[in-house]
């Protein structure tokens, strides 16, 4: 079921606070995944500006020193991110081609009439929206600076451009809809207690409670520093559960009391799964064989996330008021978050704190269902 799910997901490959669809972000590309060739582009593209001096004669120490440094510097942006960057330059060096021009050294006109030209619709393709052709322009400033340019990004012929396309096109971001309890209790209600039913209950409990990411759920590991590729890990104490992660604003604690009923609680869940899939080193959440009965030990990827949730919200009913394309459309990864910060009756602070956001603002951003009047400044100024 998930896997038949997968072909209808609306996934996104995004900087924070962006919703843009891959099929918008690539536009004309074929995908945003990195192929071979982009591959090597990119460690070509390392090789060029993490470099010994000119002057420094190469040794062993300095050589994996260098390795060590161009291990940092990929790093240094998610992986997600990395991708995204790589089909922008991929996108924009195609679109230099057919116009007959070269992308390097970098140009400003030509970076102004090529967002002009994603901001227009022609034919069959749509024209792209502003945070998308913003998502654009950074990722050819970060792929001109590893190439020892810089993009002036404050030039009128970029500056000018950008400033009238989001004042003729910008349009408020697409929210995705909240998950509320009554609706993640449906949801869970819907799997079955084998050892796959065990690790989807608590994933959906666990990122629901948390607040969290999809990223963040499947980067878990069972004890610190146990994988490589960890993105936090989870401690379980008699009040609940701490989860220390390393979220894209830094290092960060999540904590997931004990709720008041087993059949939901997001710390139950967690621990049946762990104790019948036998996981107590390496990742948190990982696939399981054909037959349901072992856990393997391949992490799970962030995709399964947004295909369960998906999954689910069909089968429980969730807003079945509405055609299915239109609720698998309206629900993905994002929706845990928003729900959280939709439901949990709390003073602000604690919710922000929760979702490790850096502003109320944001925050805010997420709270489907605020009461927006409860302040009444008319009232208070008198009238």
């Amino acid at each position: 079921m998930l896997e038949k799910m997968g072909s209808l997901t609306n996934n996104s490959t995004r900087i924070e606070g962006s919703d843009a669809p891959e099929d918008e972000i690539s536009r004309s590309a074929s995908d945003d995944t990195l192929n071979g060739d982009e591959h090597n582009e990119r460690e070509q593209v390392e090789s060029a500006s993490i470099a010994l001096p000119a002057h420094v004669a190469g040794s062993g120490t300095l050589d994996r020193l260098i390795d060590t440094a161009r291990g940092y510097a990929e790093a240094s942006t998610a992986e997600n991110t990395n991708k995204a960057y790589a089909a922008d330059w991929k996108h924009f060096t195609r679109w230099c081609r057919l116009k007959g021009t070269d992308p390097l050294p970098p140009s400003p006109e030509m970076v102004g009439l090529y967002m002009a030209d994603l901001a227009a619709s022609t034919g069959k393709t749509p024209a792209l929206s502003v945070s998308t052709i913003e998502r654009r322009l950074s990722g050819l400033s970060w792929n001109y600076s590893q190439r020892g340019f810089t993009l002036d990004r404050k030039d009128r012929h970029i500056a000018t451009f950008l400033a009238g396309i989001k004042r003729k096109h910008a349009r408020p971001p697409v929210q995705k809809e909240a998950i509320l309890p009554e609706d993640i209790q449906a949801m869970v209600a819907t799997l079955p207690y084998d050892l796959r039913g065990l690790r989807d209950r608590a994933i959906l409990l666990i990122g629901y409670a948390g607040g969290l990411r999809r990223s963040e759920i499947v980067s878990l590991d069972v004890h610190k520093d146990d994988t490589p590729d960890s993105g936090g890990w989870v401690e379980i104490m008699e009040q609940g559960a701490l989860l220390t992660l390393n979220a894209k604003t830094g290092w960060r604690e999540v904590e997931v009391g004990r709720g008041s009923s087993d059949q939901t609680c997001p710390v139950n869940a967690l621990e049946k799964w762990l104790h019948f899939a036998k996981i107590d080193f390496g990742p948190v959440f990982v696939r399981t064989s054909r037959d349901g009965k072992r856990a393997l030990e391949t992490r799970l990827s962030d995709k399964h996330v947004a295909r369960l949730i998906k999954a689910t919200v069909l089968k429980s009913g969730v807003r079945s008021d509405l055609p299915e394309a239109k609720r698998l459309a309206m629900f993905s990864g994002h929706s845990l978050r928003a729900g959280l910060a939709s439901s949990a009756e709390v003073d602000e602070r604690y919710v922000q704190k929760q979702l490790g956001h850096a502003s109320a603002e944001m925050t805010r951003r997420y709270q489907r269902r605020r009461d927006r009047f409860r302040v009444n400044l008319t009232k208070a100024a008198g009238l």
